[in-house]
C-alpha cells in the first residue's frame, strides 16, 4: 500500500517507510493512497475478540502485506502485554447511554502508550531487517514524551530526544521523561510553549542535511504508524455496543487531533460512526475553526489539561486534506498562510464536509473542574482534566442525539493530575504501584532556549556521543 504526502511534492512510499521517516520531505504528512476497508461481517466478527487479536485484522488491513504477519503479531503481542488491564482498553458506563473509553492502562497512564509501544517494536523490527540506526526526535504536551521514553528506552536501534514545554507539564508527566535511566533517551526542557517544541521538531525535519546526518526519524502523531494503532480501540469499542449493526458516537478531547482523526479513519474503514465530537479546553482553536470556518492562533493559555494546550494542531492537515479532495495545493497555500499570517479561511464545500462528520465544543476550565466533581459524586468515578473536558461535551452531545451511545475517550490516569483531581473532587488520586517511587528517582534533564541552531546542536553532539551498543560492534565482526 503506497502513502502519499498532504502537500504532494513528495514520493509515494510504502507503510515501512513512513513508518522511518515520520514528517514526509514537503512538510507534509503522509496518509494512505486508497483507504482500505473491512466488511460489515468482519466487523462483527470482532465481536468477544480480545483485543491483539482485533488489533491483528484492523492494522493488518491497513498495512496489508507490508509487515510480515508474524512480525505484526509478535510486535502487538510485545506492545500490550505491558498493560495492566485484561482487556487493554476497557469500556466503563457512567451514565445514560455516556461511556469511558480507558485508554490509560499502559505504563505511563495515557493514551499514547497504546500507540507508541506498537510504534517502538515495529520500528525495532525494520531497522534490524534493514541494519539501520535512527536518531528520534519528538515534541510533546507531556504524554507522548513519556510514552516515547518509556518505549524506546534501551532500544539497540534509536536514539531518542524529546523536547517539551518547560514548566507547562504536570510533576508526573515531567518525571516520567525525566527520571528514565536509560542512556539512549534524553528529555529536553524548552524555554517556550508546545507550539514552539512542534515548530522546533519539525523545522529539523526539514533541515533535510541535519535530517540525513542524523537519520531522523519520528514519532509524534505526525507518523502515520501511530494514527493506524489508534484505530484499533474505535473498533472495539463500538462492537462492544453493537457495531456494525448500529452506529455509535464518540468525543475525543483534542490538542494535536492524531487521536480524533484515528475515529475518521475507522469511519472511512467502513466503521458506523454517527458523530466525531472535538472537544477542547479553553484553547479553543479548533471549536473556532467548525464554528466561523477561520482557522487563526490566538495564543496559547496555560490549563489543568496541558496535553491539550496546543494551537497548531498537526494533524488538521490530515483532515483538511480530505475536505479539500486531496487538492495537495490547497493545503499547501493553508498551511502558508497559516505559516505566514497565523490562519487560513476553509472554502464552504470544504467546511461543509467537516462539518458533516465533525461538531466541536468548548469546556472551560470551570467546567471541567465541576464535571470531575459532578462525576465522583454521581457515580464514584475520577476523571483527569482532559477526560473531564471530554465528558462536558459528550453529555452536551447527548442532549442532541440521546438515543446514540456516546463514547468519551479517557486519555489519561487521573493519577498523572494529582493537583488538579483533588482540588476537584477533594479526593487524591494514586499512583500504580510500578510508579509509587516516582517522586523520589534522579531526574535527568538539560534546559535549552527556543532556538532551532543551539537545539540542533545538542543532538548532534549528544547522539554522536553515545556509546557504540556492544552487539553493534559484534555486528561488524566479519
Amino acid at each position: 500500500m503506497l502513502h502519499i504526502s498532504t502537500r504532494g511534492a513528495a514520493p509515494a512510499i510504502n507503510f515501512t517507510e513512513t513508518l522511518l521517516a515520520g514528517l514526509a520531505r514537503d512538510g507534509g504528512l503522509y496518509v494512505p493512497q486508497d483507504w482500505p476497508t473491512v466488511s460489515k461481517s468482519e466487523i462483527a466478527a470482532l465481536s468477544g475478540v480480545p483485543y491483539m487479536a482485533a488489533a491483528e485484522t484492523i492494522i493488518g488491513a491497513l498495512v496489508e502485506d507490508e509487515v510480515p504477519a508474524p512480525t505484526l503479531k509478535r510486535a502487538i503481542r510485545a506492545a500490550y502485554a505491558a498493560f495492566r488491564h485484561p482487556s487493554v482498553c476497557p469500556l466503563m458506563q457512567i451514565g445514560d447511554n455516556l461511556f469511558v473509553l480507558e485508554l490509560f492502562h499502559g505504563p505511563t497512564l495515557a493514551f499514547k502508550d497504546v500507540a507508541m509501544r506498537l510504534l517502538a517494536g515495529l520500528m525495532d523490527a525494520a531497522l534490524e531487517a534493514k541494519g539501520q540506526r535512527v536518531t528520534i526526535v519528538g515534541a510533546t504536551s507531556g504524554d507522548t514524551g513519556a510514552a516515547a521514553i518509556d518505549a524506546f528506552a534501551d532500544s539497540r536501534r534509536a536514539d531518542v530526544f524529546i523536547l517539551y514545554p518547560h514548566g507547562r507539564i504536570s510533576d508526573v508527566q515531567r518525571r516520567q521523561m525525566t527520571t528514565s535511566a536509560a542512556p539512549n533517551v534524553h528529555a529536553v526542557a524548552v524555554e517556550g510553549s508546545f507550539d514552539d517544541c512542534q515548530a522546533l521538531m519539525k523545522a529539523m525535519f526539514n533541515h533535510h542535511e541535519f535530517r540525513d546526518r542524523l537519520s531522523l526519524a519520528g514519532v509524534n502523531s505526525i507518523n502515520w504508524a501511530r494514527i493506524v494503532a489508534q484505530v484499533v480501540y474505535y473498533f472495539t469499542s463500538a462492537v462492544s455496543l453493537g457495531a456494525p449493526h448500529r452506529p455509535v458516537s464518540f468525543t475525543v478531547p483534542t490538542g494535536n487531533f492524531g487521536d480524533v482523526l484515528a475515529g475518521f479513519v475507522a469511519k472511512r474503514m467502513g466503521l458506523p460512526i454517527a458523530r466525531l465530537n472535538i472537544a477542547t479546553n479553553d484553547n479553543d482553536i479548533l471549536a473556532r475553526t467548525l464554528a466561523n470556518g477561520r482557522y487563526e492562533k490566538a495564543g496559547v493559555v496555560a490549563t489543568a489539561s496541558p496535553s491539550m494546550d496546543i494551537e497548531v494542531s498537526s494533524n488538521f492537515e490530515r483532515l483538511l486534506f480530505e475536505a479539500y479532495g486531496r487538492d495537495a495545493a490547497a493545503v499547501r497555500a493553508a498551511m502558508s498562510s497559516l505559516a505566514q499570517s497565523g490562519g487560513f479561511t476553509i472554502p464552504g464545500a470544504a467546511l461543509r464536509s467537516i462539518r458533516a462528520e465533525f461538531d466541536a465544543g468548548r469546556t472551560t476550565a470551570r467546567e471541567a473542574a465541576a464535571t470531575m466533581r459532578q462525576t465522583w459524586e454521581a457515580s464514584r468515578y475520577l476523571l483527569d482534566p482532559h477526560t473531564a473536558v471530554a465528558v462536558h461535551a459528550a453529555k452536551q452531545a447527548l442532549e442532541r442525539d440521546p438515543a446514540t451511545p456516546m463514547i468519551a475517550l479517557a486519555t489519561a490516569h487521573p493519577a498523572k493530575f494529582p493537583e488538579a483531581v483533588t482540588e476537584a473532587t477533594g479526593v487524591r488520586p494514586e499512583l500504580p504501584a510500578h510508579l509509587a517511587d516516582l517522586s523520589r528517582r534522579h531526574e535527568r534533564v538539560v534546559l535549552l532556549p527556543n532556538d532551532s541552531r543551539v537545539v540542533e546542536d545538542f543532538i548532534e553532539k549528544a547522539a554522536r556521543a553515545r556509546p557504540p551498543h556492544p552487539a553493534d560492534a559484534a555486528e561488524n565482526v566479519e
